[in-house]
């Protein structure tokens, strides 16, 4: 089913969604809504929980009324659906209405599962997944919600958008919607992206990191006192640090004939930030990235006893790991 069906496509059938992607489940959901009052301004929206639902109640929800003959019902937490009502459900689904839109929503996980089975089996059911998004698949997401307003973003774009807001769906969709408004008919880049979430303390936060780790000394200060300027926590940029230093230990353990998709699950990043870290570390030795983690942790230690000058154990702790690097 497209992302944005036609009253087609929902009247006269039962979309299945299915799934524990809470996000991705509700916007299928509206735009089943959506399409059917397209169609129909009047029609009549219904909704109820699957443990109260019986063949009775579906009848009352599916029957048309004195306004409207066209409706969309909702059944939520199909998992519930007694025992008493799967026959009856699954009657109604094998012929459903011409002019009800009937939505079934299963929360996923095992439970009802022989009842998705079944209606799988019918022709009338067009099944929505609603899968959870990887951390690594979150740039993608990006890429197909800025694609499905009709733009383009570049994949170091996207990768940054991620790093700036974080790996809520409905953030990053409400990002990616912004941006596609503001730069119509543009492609989306890094420049672009940061204009307006650069200033996320996160992402502040490992382009310090970033810097230090690839030995742009300068730049790294440079970041970190805008960072700090304008007020990034100081936990969050030893945090970072500590990220990077996590990353570049595993990178340098691993097996080197391994695919990026393997490598950014056992160093715990996104694929695409798999080519910085491997950038990164040809310039690193197990002792000299041993060094950097233990002068991380002991600036991390330093700053949440609330050392004298916070920005100083940090301008340090930059210089320190950058000399690292350099040394080897």
């Amino acid at each position: 089913m497209a992302r944005t069906p036609t009253a087609a496509q929902v009247l006269g059938h039962v979309v299945l969604v299915t799934g524990k992607e809470e996000y991705l489940s509700a916007r299928t959901v509206a735009s089943v809504r959506d399409a059917v009052r397209a169609h129909d301004g009047d029609a009549e929206m219904a909704e109820s929980q699957a443990a109260e639902l019986t063949l009775a109640s579906l009848g009352e929800m599916s029957a048309p009324s004195l306004f409207s003959s066209i409706r969309c019902v909702v059944v939520r937490g199909l998992e519930d659906l007694p025992d008493e009502s799967v026959d009856g459900l699954l009657g109604y689904c094998a012929a459903p209405s011409e002019d009800v839109a009937l939505v079934l929503v299963h929360s996923g996980g095992q439970k009802g599962s022989g009842v998705l089975t079944r209606l799988r089996k019918l022709p009338a059911v067009t099944e929505v997944k609603s899968e959870e998004v990887k951390p690594s698949e979150m740039p993608a997401f990006v890429t197909s919600e800025v694609a499905s307003h009709g733009a383009r973003i570049a994949s170091a774009a996207a990768a940054f958008l991620v790093q700036a807001v974080g790996n809520d769906l409905r953030s990053l969709a409400a990002a990616a919607d912004q941006l596609t408004n503001d730069f119509p008919d543009e492609q989306l880049t890094v420049d672009k992206v940061q204009r307006y979430f650069g200033g996320r303390a996160e992402a502040k936060s490992f382009t310090v990191a970033d810097a230090a780790f690839s030995g742009r000394r300068a730049q790294a200060l440079e970041e970190l006192r805008w960072a700090l300027d304008t007020g990034t926590a100081t936990v969050l940029v030893t945090s970072a640090m500590a990220a990077s230093a996590r990353s570049i230990a595993r990178y340098l353990g691993a097996s080197r004939g391994a695919r990026d998709a393997d490598l950014a699950r056992d160093l715990g990043v996104p694929p695409w930030k798999v080519r910085t870290v491997r950038d990164q570390s040809r310039s690193w030795s197990a002792e000299g990235i041993a060094a950097a983690v233990r002068a991380v942790a002991v600036a991390d230690a330093d700053i949440k006893g609330q050392a004298h000058d916070a920005s100083y154990t940090l301008e340090r702790l930059v210089l320190t790991v950058a000399g690292l690097r350099e040394a080897r």
